[in-house]
């Protein structure tokens, strides 16, 4: 017997309804809002929504027939990080892609319900934002950055090729940088390598300008830009002023390619692509909850031999042989 559905009509008749006319219905377009924490004309922003929007595409996502997507750029800034949360998830969408910490910081502020997944955070668990890595338990999940105890390796990796390095200013806004403390405590408990490391916080041009000028005013200074979204979005910033000051830097993977001096890191472009895994799942009935975060699995050596030749640095060749991308 074939299983038919029926609808009442006014007369109180009914009327058959075969199942098979109703799955022939266009499927409902899924709605998802990314919340970027670089400004939209960012070459890195640009870059991570490209291949955002091609890994929707293998998956089957085709903007303007089965998903539409919001996009908003807070551009390294506190207040529109709660100004665009607030926007993006009063839209109601099926999922939210929240690209960096204080992205998801800022929309789990709003919501509990909504789907959020993360393309780049740091410490979801230290954070709050999860229960644990392997079960997430709430609105939450996504693939996380790197640990704190990175930059303690950040810091031999400086030390091995600038030797001379004796003081390195830690360039980050605690506005944006809220994992700061943490890693920070992993910087100055770092192996003995000699090294003083001081803490600049920076909240605007000028403030970078000076905390990258005062390293200048006693040999053997260096730089360590933490990865937070106003450092990226002022990497011009940062990376003129320690050319122009003739400092070595090290820092993300995008500082790198601009002239900073080199990275070890993952690539957070591939991280985006890698999230549409998660955004596809969660429109088609996945739970965030139990979705695992997930941790990079790859960290790649970037030297730029460029600005190492600028600074009158030789590159010790077995830090050569290490590096993934040797930037000319």
């Amino acid at each position: 017997m074939i299983r038919r559905e029926f609808i009442a009509l006014a007369g109180g008749a009914a009327v058959a309804w075969p199942l098979e006319g109703r799955a022939q219905q266009p499927e409902r377009v899924r709605y998802v809002a990314v919340l970027f924490g670089w400004p939209e004309n960012d070459p890195f922003a640009q870059a991570s929504v490209t291949a955002f929007a091609q890994a929707l595409g293998r998956f089957g996502w085709v903007e303007g027939k089965n998903i539409r997507i919001d996009y908003r750029f807070a551009a390294g800034d506190p207040t529109l990080f709660k100004t665009y949360a607030a926007e993006l998830v009063g839209l109601m969408p099926d999922a939210i892609l929240a690209s960096s910490t204080p992205a998801v910081a800022a929309l789990r502020q709003q919501t509990r319900t909504i789907p959020v997944v993360s393309a780049i955070v740091v410490d979801p668990v230290g954070r709050g934002f999860v229960q644990s890595l392997a079960r997430p338990g709430g609105n939450v999940t996504g693939f996380s950055a790197f640990g704190a105890p990175m930059f303690g390796k950040w810091l031999q990796l400086l030390k091995e090729i600038a030797p001379r390095v004796v003081g390195v200013a830690v360039i980050f806004n605690p506005d944006t940088a809220p994992f700061a403390s943490s890693s920070n405590r992993e910087i100055e408990t770092a192996p003995d390598l000699g090294v003083t490391v001081t803490l600049a916080r920076v909240h605007d041009d000028a403030a970078i300008e000076e905390a990258i000028a005062v390293q200048t005013r006693a040999p053997g200074g260096g730089l360590m830009a933490l990865p937070d979204s106003f450092n990226t979005s002022h990497r011009d910033v940062i990376i003129a002023a320690a050319t122009r000051n003739r400092l070595p830097l090290i820092g993300p993977i995008e500082f790198t390619r601009d002239g900073g001096l080199m990275s070890y890191t993952f690539d957070p472009v591939d991280l985006h692509a890698q999230a549409v895994s998660y955004i596809d799942r969660i429109p088609r009935g996945a739970n965030p909850a139990d979705l695992p975060v997930q941790q990079p699995t790859k960290y790649s050596l970037i030297i730029n031999l460029k600005t190492a030749k600028a600074l009158g640095l030789t590159v010790p060749p077995a830090l050569l042989d290490l590096a993934d991308e040797a930037v000319e």
